[in-house]
């Protein structure tokens, strides 16, 4: 699993990516994302970005990927406690 999440400053280009990342996985908050898929989809998800985004970007636009593994844990408060889900490591 990952969580994407990002800055992009031109209205039709973040309206373009986020479209796109909502093809892979769902919107936790305005700009964050959670992708739950096989290894296979996750680097398609960051070719996509190197390929057909990140070349489109201004000096203040950014992505930032978190990779959860088995290791990590994820604290969530407010709304976000009772969206929890099983969570499944590979």
């Amino acid at each position: 699993m990952i969580i994407l999440t990002y800055d992009i400053q031109e209205d039709h280009l973040r309206t373009e990516f986020s479209k796109f990342i909502l093809s892979y996985g769902r919107r936790l908050q305005y700009s964050v994302y959670e992708i739950k898929n096989s290894k296979r989809i996750l680097e398609i998800v960051q070719e996509e970005i190197k390929n057909r985004f990140e070349k489109r970007f201004n000096q203040g636009d950014s992505i930032l990927i978190f990779k959860i593994t088995a290791e990590n844990q994820i604290l969530r408060f407010g709304y976000a406690k009772n969206e929890e889900t099983d969570l499944l490591m590979y």
